[in-house]
């Protein structure tokens, strides 16, 4: 825990403080533009906008604008910390929003518990955004700020931590009793918590077909019951049922579903076993949810489970949500997100889950199936279909319940979607879970340098590969000690004491020895820590080799070309940059090795590049660069470019 608290603070501290910054959407580089950009050409969307507010949206950039807005009342697990503490967490969901349905965000951070106070500061914001996203507000008060914003304010107003949770574990609900045989209408659900989340999510779930009768509502004094004086507020009051019941123990008996948004441990073995047969088990606290995933599974094999963890199967995580329900409702100027909106929402989530999931979604999570039933009810964080789906249920909800500004092309608004966020988001992320699903043996020369350390101990504790540092075992472990880095997962390897030190210096003078190297100097070679990496990997002892942090880009490819050369078919070594901006991934090849490529050698790195972005999982499109358009120069350089492309259009007709 001390070294991830240190990272994440480094991850915060380091370059430009904190997660987001602004951008210009427009040039701003010439005196023209400066004039248009302010004074005096701004004047004129301002007489515009003057004469008709509805013009803020072709001419500024509100509608695609929310406020994630807190006063720090309630920060995810850190309760009561402040305004200004929860700026971190606010600046977090910015950049989800901005990830995951390209919604820009300004994060504000108000410094009052007064509730009024409140409402009225962000009621006079209401020029500035296209939504109000509430965040981090403590349960009661929450429910009164969010009631008044949404009948003051002419925007949406959502506070995520009430109806975010709602919603996803709702669609959850749905295709849990859908695998259980259970009618909604039937299941007795007990929910352990009456916070935000746990009061939202059961109003949500009545309007579901859950029969306000057949629920009870626990707190952390026990079952809230007609009657009950202590601990009480209207929301409670709200779900005080008719029951016997005091406890939760009391309350789970015989029920269908558990929903928890308490604390670790709040449900026992013994609970579990008293709930009727082919219990849904929705625990959601975080990062211990109420009861252990595999404890409940050990406990009764017939329950369906669901967790707040990315670990488990089933993870209820309001990222499935709130980005792709602002989204719709931004792209239809809506007035607010009602209840037939957020139930859009539950089902385009629901029915999303039985689909066929797609083969690029399969490999973001390294699996080879994924298919509707016990262990996948919901969706994937990051399946790409979530934005496909909702937002346009949610858009089409908005219009048909009448609190859409405008109308729009519904049928074409999933390729607008599709054109927002582009390919990058996939490229970094497909590349991961690639790795994580066979993690390899990858030597770092480098190993004791503090940033490798640094790397090592994130690959093994993201499950990505397994690191071999090189170096002097001392030095790397005194240096791990400093930095709290000490997992089992790294190997250390020092050249100087390796058992496979002879063999490796065997093996480098067979491989040069017609190169003019002698056995003296294949053992002098041989302490050169990027030759022996290459040599481990040419050995088969790791599968690939990270290098170059200190080395120069000739002493770090040098060494590799000389051990391990190249795969059989290829001729020619070449190197590939991924360049990512603005949403858009190119790729170009070659960039390091080759100064002036013949036309054979341009057409096999334009092949060999072409494959590695097919196994990033994008159809891969090739340009070869000259001087010349079309061969219009009858230069050599140009010519040879030419007869490069008729050889790929040869070998590869469909590229």
């Amino acid at each position: 825990m001390a070294s991830l608290r240190q990272d994440a603070l480094d991850y915060h501290e380091q370059g430009r403080p904190g997660k987001i910054e602004v951008n210009s959407t427009k040039p701003f580089t010439t005196q023209r533009d400066l004039s248009l950009a302010y004074t005096p050409g701004v004047a004129e969307p301002c007489r515009e906008i003057q004469a008709d507010p509805e013009k803020a949206f072709a001419y500024t950039a509100r509608g695609n604008l929310v406020g994630v807005i807190t006063n720090g009342t309630a920060v995810l697990g850190l309760g009561n910390i402040g305004a200004l503490a929860g700026k971190p967490v606010m600046e977090g969901k910015a950049v989800l929003f901005k990830r995951f349905a390209d919604i820009d965000v300004f994060d504000i951070e108000i410094d009052t518990l007064d509730p009024e106070e409140f409402i009225q500061t962000v009621r006079l914001l209401e020029p500035t955004f296209g939504g109000i996203n509430l965040e981090d507000i403590k349960a009661p008060e929450c429910f009164e700020i969010e009631a008044r914003l949404r009948e003051e304010m002419g925007i949406p107003v959502f506070h995520d931590d009430q109806h975010g949770t709602a919603i996803i574990s709702g669609a959850a609900l749905l295709n849990a009793l859908e695998i259980t045989g259970k009618d909604i209408a039937d299941v007795r659900v007990v929910y352990n918590g009456a916070g935000a989340a746990a009061v939202a999510s059961a109003r949500l779930h009545i309007s579901l077909g859950v029969r306000p009768d057949h629920v009870i509502m626990c707190d952390s004094k026990g079952a809230i019951y007609k009657g009950r004086t202590v601990g009480m507020n209207p929301q409670k009051d709200e779900f005080a049922a008719e029951t016997a019941a005091r406890t939760l123990a009391e309350a789970i008996d015989n029920a269908d579903v558990f929903l928890g948004l308490s604390v670790k441990d709040a449900l026992t073995s013994d609970m579990l076993l008293s709930m009727a047969d082919s219990p849904i088990v929705f625990a959601l606290a975080n990062p211990d949810p109420e009861i252990d995933y595999e404890l409940a599974r050990q406990t009764r094999a017939d329950v369906l489970m669901a967790t707040g963890r990315s670990d488990y199967a089933n993870q209820v995580n309001n990222v499935l949500g709130f980005p792709f329900i602002f989204r719709g409702a931004l792209d239809v100027r809506a007035r607010s997100i009602n209840e037939e909106m957020k139930v859009a929402a539950v089902r385009a989530l629901a029915d999303l889950a039985k689909e066929e999931v797609p083969n690029a979604v399969l490999r973001a999570y390294g699996v080879d199936q994924m298919a509707f039933g016990p262990d996948y009810i919901i969706p994937k964080p990051l399946d790409y279909r979530v934005l496909f789906r909702v937002a346009p249920a949610v858009a089409r909800a908005a219009v048909d319940s009448g609190v859409a500004g405008i109308t729009r092309d519904l049928d074409g608004y999933t390729v607008e979607l599709e054109k927002r966020l582009g390919l990058s988001r996939d490229v970094i992320r497909t590349a991961i879970q690639k790795a994580k699903s066979d993690p390899r043996r990858i030597v770092f020369p480098e190993g004791e340098h503090e940033q490798i350390l640094r790397a090592a101990r994130v690959l093994v504790e993201e499950g990505i590969a397994v690191p071999v540092l090189l170096g002097s075992e001392s030095i790397i472990r005194e240096r791990m000690a400093a930095l709290g880095v000490d997992l089992p997962g790294i190997a250390i390897e020092d050249p100087k004491q390796s058992p496979q030190r002879d063999e490796y210096v065997r093996e480098l003078h067979n491989l040069r020895k017609r190169k003019g190297v002698t056995l003296s100097e294949a053992e002098q070679l041989v302490d050169n820590l990027n030759i022996f990496g290459s040599l481990m990997v040419n050995a088969g002892h790791a599968d690939g080799l990270v290098s170059g942090l200190t080395y120069s880009y000739p002493d770090t490819i040098r060494p590799a070309l000389q051990v391990i050369g190249t795969r059989d078919g290829v001729r020619h070594v070449s190197g590939l940059s991924i360049v990512i901006i603005r949403g858009r991934v190119c790729f170009f090849a070659d960039t390091t090795v080759n100064i002036a490529p013949d036309a054979e050698t341009l057409a096999e790195i334009a092949l060999e590049a072409a494959d590695l972005v097919q196994r990033l999982n994008i159809v891969p499109r090739v340009a070869l660069l000259s001087f010349s358009n079309f061969g219009s120069a009858g230069h050599a350089a140009s010519t040879r470019v030419r007869d490069a492309v008729n050889l790929v259009r040869n070998r590869r007709p469909n590229l």
